[in-house]
Protein backbone atom coordinates (compact mmCIF):
# COMPACT_ATOMS: atom_id res chain seq x y z
CA UNK A 1 0.00 0.00 0.00
CA UNK A 2 2.89 2.31 0.73
CA UNK A 3 4.39 1.59 -2.60
CA UNK A 4 1.01 2.67 -3.94
CA UNK A 5 0.85 5.43 -2.86
CA UNK A 6 4.14 7.08 -3.27
CA UNK A 7 4.04 5.89 -7.13
CA UNK A 8 4.15 8.69 -9.90
CA UNK A 9 0.94 7.46 -11.06
CA UNK A 10 -0.86 8.00 -8.10
CA UNK A 11 0.26 11.15 -6.82
CA UNK A 12 -0.40 12.66 -10.26
CA UNK A 13 -3.74 10.82 -10.11
CA UNK A 14 -4.35 12.18 -6.82
CA UNK A 15 -3.77 15.69 -7.91
CA UNK A 16 -6.03 15.87 -11.10
CA UNK A 17 -8.87 13.94 -8.80
CA UNK A 18 -8.81 17.11 -6.18
CA UNK A 19 -8.80 19.50 -8.67
CA UNK A 20 -11.56 18.23 -10.55
CA UNK A 21 -13.92 17.63 -7.52
CA UNK A 22 -12.57 20.83 -6.19
CA UNK A 23 -14.01 22.41 -9.88
CA UNK A 24 -17.52 20.34 -9.15
CA UNK A 25 -18.00 21.83 -5.51
CA UNK A 26 -17.01 25.34 -6.67
CA UNK A 27 -19.50 25.03 -9.61
CA UNK A 28 -22.04 23.33 -7.23
CA UNK A 29 -21.94 26.28 -4.45
CA UNK A 30 -20.24 29.12 -6.59
CA UNK A 31 -18.64 30.67 -3.08
CA UNK A 32 -15.11 32.80 -4.30
CA UNK A 33 -13.33 31.33 -1.20
CA UNK A 34 -13.84 27.77 -2.69
CA UNK A 35 -11.82 28.37 -5.67
CA UNK A 36 -10.30 25.07 -7.00
CA UNK A 37 -7.26 25.78 -7.44
CA UNK A 38 -7.17 27.23 -3.60
CA UNK A 39 -9.21 23.83 -2.63
CA UNK A 40 -6.98 21.84 -4.69
CA UNK A 41 -3.42 22.94 -3.11
CA UNK A 42 -4.82 22.54 0.52
CA UNK A 43 -5.77 18.71 -0.24
CA UNK A 44 -2.37 17.85 -1.81
CA UNK A 45 -0.87 19.59 1.56
CA UNK A 46 -2.98 17.26 3.59
CA UNK A 47 -2.56 14.39 1.77
CA UNK A 48 1.33 14.77 1.69
CA UNK A 49 1.18 15.61 5.78
CA UNK A 50 -0.80 12.64 6.05
CA UNK A 51 1.30 10.43 4.33
CA UNK A 52 4.53 11.82 5.48
CA UNK A 53 5.58 12.39 1.79
CA UNK A 54 8.49 14.56 1.13
CA UNK A 55 7.61 17.43 -0.81
CA UNK A 56 10.45 17.32 -3.20
CA UNK A 57 9.67 13.43 -3.92
CA UNK A 58 6.10 14.51 -4.53
CA UNK A 59 7.04 17.50 -6.93
CA UNK A 60 9.81 14.77 -8.39
CA UNK A 61 6.95 12.30 -8.95
CA UNK A 62 4.48 15.11 -10.66
CA UNK A 63 6.65 16.35 -13.25
CA UNK A 64 4.62 15.33 -16.04
CA UNK A 65 1.90 18.32 -14.59
CA UNK A 66 4.91 20.57 -14.33
CA UNK A 67 5.74 20.02 -17.51
CA UNK A 68 2.57 21.18 -19.41
CA UNK A 69 2.61 24.30 -17.64
CA UNK A 70 4.68 26.13 -20.18
CA UNK A 71 2.73 24.51 -23.20
CA UNK A 72 -0.91 26.18 -21.43
CA UNK A 73 0.94 29.72 -20.86
CA UNK A 74 1.97 29.55 -24.70
CA UNK A 75 -2.04 28.49 -25.66
CA UNK A 76 -2.93 31.62 -24.10
CA UNK A 77 -2.24 32.96 -27.52
CA UNK A 78 -5.24 32.07 -28.99
CA UNK A 79 -7.54 34.18 -27.56
CA UNK A 80 -5.02 36.74 -27.83
CA UNK A 81 -4.88 36.50 -31.52
CA UNK A 82 -8.58 36.25 -32.02
CA UNK A 83 -8.78 39.85 -30.50
CA UNK A 84 -6.00 41.08 -32.24
CA UNK A 85 -7.58 43.89 -34.42
CA UNK A 86 -9.66 45.67 -31.25
CA UNK A 87 -6.68 45.17 -29.49
CA UNK A 88 -4.17 47.24 -32.52
CA UNK A 89 -6.21 49.77 -31.99
CA UNK A 90 -5.48 50.38 -27.92
CA UNK A 91 -1.82 49.59 -27.97
CA UNK A 92 -0.86 52.89 -26.47
CA UNK A 93 -3.26 52.42 -23.96
CA UNK A 94 -2.59 49.17 -23.42
CA UNK A 95 1.02 49.46 -22.90
CA UNK A 96 0.71 52.46 -20.72
CA UNK A 97 -1.11 50.66 -18.33
CA UNK A 98 0.79 47.50 -18.34
CA UNK A 99 4.33 49.69 -17.96
CA UNK A 100 2.89 51.50 -15.04
CA UNK A 101 1.45 48.00 -13.32
CA UNK A 102 4.75 46.66 -13.78
CA UNK A 103 6.29 49.02 -12.21
CA UNK A 104 4.12 49.57 -9.64
CA UNK A 105 4.35 45.59 -8.93
CA UNK A 106 8.07 45.90 -8.27
CA UNK A 107 8.78 48.56 -6.42
CA UNK A 108 5.95 47.87 -4.24
CA UNK A 109 6.39 44.68 -2.59
CA UNK A 110 10.04 45.45 -2.41
CA UNK A 111 9.48 48.77 -0.19
CA UNK A 112 6.82 46.57 1.84
CA UNK A 113 9.61 43.86 2.12
CA UNK A 114 12.66 46.59 3.26
CA UNK A 115 9.91 47.80 5.99
CA UNK A 116 9.68 44.66 7.35
CA UNK A 117 13.24 44.35 7.78
CA UNK A 118 13.85 41.49 4.33
CA UNK A 119 17.13 41.20 3.32
CA UNK A 120 18.39 41.70 -0.23
CA UNK A 121 17.73 37.99 -0.94
CA UNK A 122 14.11 37.97 -0.10
CA UNK A 123 13.64 41.47 -2.68
CA UNK A 124 15.00 39.33 -5.41
CA UNK A 125 12.87 36.17 -4.37
CA UNK A 126 9.74 38.56 -4.37
CA UNK A 127 9.96 41.17 -7.15
CA UNK A 128 9.15 38.95 -9.78
CA UNK A 129 5.59 37.78 -7.88
CA UNK A 130 3.32 38.96 -10.34
CA UNK A 131 4.72 37.05 -13.81
CA UNK A 132 3.70 33.56 -14.26
CA UNK A 133 5.84 30.43 -12.86
CA UNK A 134 8.10 29.63 -15.26
CA UNK A 135 8.79 33.43 -16.08
CA UNK A 136 9.13 34.39 -12.53
CA UNK A 137 11.48 31.61 -11.88
CA UNK A 138 13.86 32.45 -14.55
CA UNK A 139 14.06 35.97 -13.21
CA UNK A 140 14.41 34.75 -9.58
CA UNK A 141 17.78 32.65 -10.54
CA UNK A 142 19.13 35.30 -12.60
CA UNK A 143 19.02 38.14 -10.27
CA UNK A 144 19.82 35.49 -7.07
CA UNK A 145 16.77 35.22 -4.99
CA UNK A 146 15.27 31.63 -3.58
CA UNK A 147 13.09 29.83 -6.70
CA UNK A 148 11.23 28.17 -3.68
CA UNK A 149 10.12 31.61 -1.88
CA UNK A 150 9.13 32.49 -5.65
CA UNK A 151 7.17 29.98 -6.65
CA UNK A 152 5.08 29.77 -3.20
CA UNK A 153 4.79 33.37 -3.75
CA UNK A 154 3.61 33.21 -7.28
CA UNK A 155 1.26 30.87 -6.16
CA UNK A 156 -0.08 33.22 -3.12
CA UNK A 157 -0.31 35.99 -5.43
CA UNK A 158 -2.14 33.88 -8.22
CA UNK A 159 -4.56 32.27 -6.02
CA UNK A 160 -5.51 35.16 -4.09
CA UNK A 161 -6.19 37.51 -7.33
CA UNK A 162 -8.31 34.25 -9.51
CA UNK A 163 -10.02 34.74 -5.90
CA UNK A 164 -10.60 38.13 -5.08
CA UNK A 165 -9.65 39.71 -8.03
CA UNK A 166 -12.75 40.32 -9.58
CA UNK A 167 -14.49 41.51 -6.45
CA UNK A 168 -11.78 44.36 -6.01
CA UNK A 169 -11.98 45.49 -9.84
CA UNK A 170 -15.67 45.86 -8.81
CA UNK A 171 -15.49 47.57 -5.48
CA UNK A 172 -13.07 50.32 -7.87
CA UNK A 173 -15.90 50.02 -10.11
CA UNK A 174 -13.83 48.86 -12.67
CA UNK A 175 -16.29 47.17 -15.35
CA UNK A 176 -15.25 46.83 -18.64
CA UNK A 177 -13.95 43.62 -19.98
CA UNK A 178 -10.54 45.06 -21.39
CA UNK A 179 -9.79 46.56 -18.24
CA UNK A 180 -10.42 43.74 -16.12
CA UNK A 181 -9.14 41.44 -18.22
CA UNK A 182 -5.90 43.28 -18.72
CA UNK A 183 -5.71 43.96 -14.90
CA UNK A 184 -6.26 40.37 -14.05
CA UNK A 185 -3.78 38.62 -16.31
CA UNK A 186 -1.04 41.21 -15.38
CA UNK A 187 -1.71 41.28 -11.36
CA UNK A 188 -2.40 37.06 -10.93
CA UNK A 189 -1.05 35.83 -14.19
CA UNK A 190 -2.01 32.49 -15.21
CA UNK A 191 -4.22 31.46 -12.01
CA UNK A 192 -6.66 34.58 -12.85
CA UNK A 193 -6.23 34.74 -16.36
CA UNK A 194 -7.68 31.17 -15.81
CA UNK A 195 -10.60 32.37 -13.61
CA UNK A 196 -11.56 35.45 -16.26
CA UNK A 197 -11.60 33.88 -19.94
CA UNK A 198 -14.77 31.92 -18.31
CA UNK A 199 -16.62 35.58 -18.72
CA UNK A 200 -15.62 35.28 -22.34
CA UNK A 201 -12.84 35.78 -24.94
CA UNK A 202 -12.76 39.38 -24.50
CA UNK A 203 -11.95 38.74 -20.84
CA UNK A 204 -9.83 36.10 -21.86
CA UNK A 205 -7.62 37.76 -24.42
CA UNK A 206 -6.44 40.65 -22.59
CA UNK A 207 -6.33 38.95 -19.38
CA UNK A 208 -3.41 36.64 -21.89
CA UNK A 209 -1.87 39.94 -23.09
CA UNK A 210 -1.24 41.19 -19.54
CA UNK A 211 -0.22 38.38 -18.68
CA UNK A 212 2.30 37.90 -21.66
CA UNK A 213 3.35 42.15 -21.57
CA UNK A 214 3.82 41.97 -17.60
CA UNK A 215 6.12 38.68 -17.95
CA UNK A 216 8.23 40.80 -20.65
CA UNK A 217 8.30 44.39 -18.92
CA UNK A 218 9.17 42.58 -15.51
CA UNK A 219 12.18 40.12 -16.87
CA UNK A 220 13.33 44.09 -18.22
CA UNK A 221 12.84 45.81 -15.62
CA UNK A 222 13.59 44.28 -12.28
CA UNK A 223 17.26 44.10 -12.30
CA UNK A 224 17.40 47.73 -13.45
CA UNK A 225 14.70 48.76 -10.52
CA UNK A 226 16.30 46.84 -7.52
CA UNK A 227 19.41 48.67 -8.46
CA UNK A 228 17.93 51.85 -7.97
CA UNK A 229 15.86 50.70 -4.93
CA UNK A 230 19.11 49.22 -3.15
CA UNK A 231 20.39 52.52 -3.51
CA UNK A 232 17.85 53.91 -1.76
CA UNK A 233 17.92 51.53 1.12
Amino acid sequence: MTDLIHSEVFLVSFTFVSYILAQKLYQKVNLIFLNPVLIAILAVILFLRFTGIEYHDYADKSKVISFWLNPSVVALAVPLYLQMKRIKKDWVRILLATLSGSVIGIVSVVIIAQILGASHEIFYSLAPKSVTTPIALSISETIGGLPALTTAVVVVVGVFGAVLGESILKLARIKHPNAVGLAMGMASHALGTAKIATKGDEYGSYSAMGLAINGILTSLLIPKLLLVLEGWF
